[in-house]
C-alpha cells in the first residue's frame, strides 16, 4: 500500500498485481510502464521483472491492516482482470475488499470482456467501484460491459481521451473522469471533445471529475476547464464500518 496517491481522484493506490500488456490505443504511452521501468532502476524488488505481469501475494491481504477508512484505487500499475490473472487470484482481491468496508475501493479495467465473464462470480459489495477505461469511440462497448455487472458505483474513466465520444450513453452510469494524456508523447486533446462530455453529464445529472489537460508538461497546462475545476464524486449510500 501507498501513502497519499498523487492521482486527483484517490487517496492511496494497492498494487498486488504489477505489470501489464497493450490491448488498445490507450495504452501506447502507459504511464505505469514508464514508472515501472523507474522502479526497476532504483532497485524497488516489486519491479524486478520490469513490466512482466507478476501477482505479489505477499500483499493481497494489506488494505486489512490499514484501519484509517481509505479510498484506495486498485492495480493501479496493472490491470486486475489481465489475461494473465488466474481467476482465483481476481476473486480473492475482491473477497479481501469485502473484508474491508470502511475502504472504498476503485477498480478500473480495460479489459471489459472478463469483467463481464466474472461478473456473476463477483460478490459486489457496495464500497467497491468498477469502471472501465474508455478513450475513443471505438471502445464504448466497454461501457456494455460494464453496466451488465452488479458494482455499487459504475464509473467510466475517459483517459487519455484520444478521440471524441460522439455516442457516449451515460444511462446506468454514476461517474464519469476525463483527462489527457501526459508524457514525453502526449497526444492532444481537444477541448470540444472535452466540454461535449461535460455537457452530457451536466444535463444527466452525473457527477463529473476533470483530471488534467495533460500534455509534456501537465502541470502547465493544468487542470481548468470553463475557469474552474470539476471535482465532483458519486454520491453514495453509508459504507457499513
Amino acid at each position: 500500500m501507498t501513502g497519499k496517491s498523487k492521482i486527483e481522484w484517490t487517496e492511496a493506490t494497492w498494487n498486488p498485481m504489477t505489470g501489464c500488456t497493450k490491448v488498445s490505443p490507450g495504452c501506447q504511452n502507459c504511464y505505469a510502464e514508464r514508472m515501472a521501468k523507474r522502479l526497476n532502476a532504483m532497485g524497488n524488488h516489486k519491479y524486478r521483472n520490469g513490466f512482466k505481469f507478476t501477482v505479489h501475494k505477499s500483499v493481497i491481504e494489506e488494505p486489512l491492516n490499514l484501519r484509517n477508512p481509505t479510498t484506495i484505487f486498485v492495480n493501479s500499475m496493472s490491470d486486475t482482470f489481465h489475461e494473465q490473472a488466474p481467476d482465483s487470484v481476481i476473486i480473492q482481491l475482491f473477497e479481501v475488499m469485502a473484508q474491508a468496508p470502511w475502504h472504498t475501493f476503485q477498480v478500473l479495467t480495460k479489459r471489459s470482456e472478463r469483467l463481464a465473464k466474472m461478473a456473476k462470480s463477483i460478490g459486489w459489495t457496495k464500497n467497491i467501484w468498477m469502471g472501465v477505461t474508455i478513450e475513443s469511440d471505438e471502445y464504448l462497448y466497454r461501457s456494455d460491459h460494464l453496466k451488465a455487472t452488479n458494482a455499487a458505483v459504475k464509473y467510466l474513466s475517459l483517459e487519455p481521451l484520444i478521440g471524441p465520444l460522439n455516442t457516449l450513453n451515460l444511462e446506468g452510469i454514476d461517474w464519469v473522469i476525463v483527462g489527457g494524456e501526459s508524457g514525453p508523447k502526449a497526444r492532444s486533446m481537444d477541448k470540444d471533445w472535452v466540454i461535449e462530455i461535460k455537457e452530457k453529464c451536466l444535463e444527466q445529472s452525473v457527477p463529473f471529475f476533470f483530471k488534467q489537460w495533460g500534455g509534456t508538461n501537465k502541470k502547465k497546462a493544468g487542470r481548468m476547464l470553463d475557469n474552474r475545476t470539476w471535482d465532483e464524486f458519486p454520491e453514495t449510500t453509508d459504507i457499513d464500518s
